[in-house]
């Protein structure tokens, strides 16, 4: 076990290696987005790496998996960047939308905000812009469609090529 300031037990290291990427410091330099903490990057092509970082954390707050590592949302949202490199009237719309969300955020900007219940009320406030619904649903298809993650969700890939779920036993499901 790891003991912690107090004297109190803290997780095994065993329950820190299953978490992952929880939690993970992302750090902006030059321009990049970098976990030092679990080697990846994301390095934008037309958005700044602050607003990648920023839209990191929303795809989190939007769709918050804890078991799944940062990694897989910048991956997600990577698809915005792409976009934005190719239509600048998109990269106004994701640019201007987070200059937005960090001003009704406070003075520390979305980022900054150190709690997800306060983060949260801050994407209530804009959930029927244009900017919000862009955002949520390229999620949709940005984070479920990765195949490294369908395992942690129960979820086995499509069936037909595997010759259906009937053959497959269909009732196997043990999540619900």
């Amino acid at each position: 076990m790891v003991t912690i300031y107090d004297g109190k037990p803290g997780p095994s290291r065993r329950e820190i290696l299953k978490r992952g990427g929880i939690g993970a410091l992302l750090v902006i330099t030059g321009g990049a987005v970098i976990s030092p903490q679990h080697a990846w990057g994301i390095e934008p092509s037309a958005l700044k790496p602050q607003t990648m970082a920023t839209l990191i954390q929303m795809a989190r707050d939007i769709y918050p998996h804890d078991q799944l590592a940062d990694k897989f949302y910048a991956i997600a949202v990577k698809t915005h960047d792409e976009q934005a490199a190719k239509d600048p009237a998109y990269k106004e719309l994701i640019e201007n939308g987070i200059a937005d969300l960090d001003r009704k955020a406070g003075e520390n900007g979305y980022s900054g905000l150190g709690w997800e219940d306060e983060r949260v009320a801050v994407l209530k406030q804009i959930d029927t812009t244009p900017f919000f619904q862009t955002i949520r649903g390229g999620l949709v298809v940005g984070l479920y469609n990765q195949k490294e993650i369908w395992p942690v969700f129960g979820y086995e890939g499509e069936s037909y090529s595997k010759g259906g779920y009937i053959e497959r036993g269909f009732d196997d499901i043990e999540w619900l």
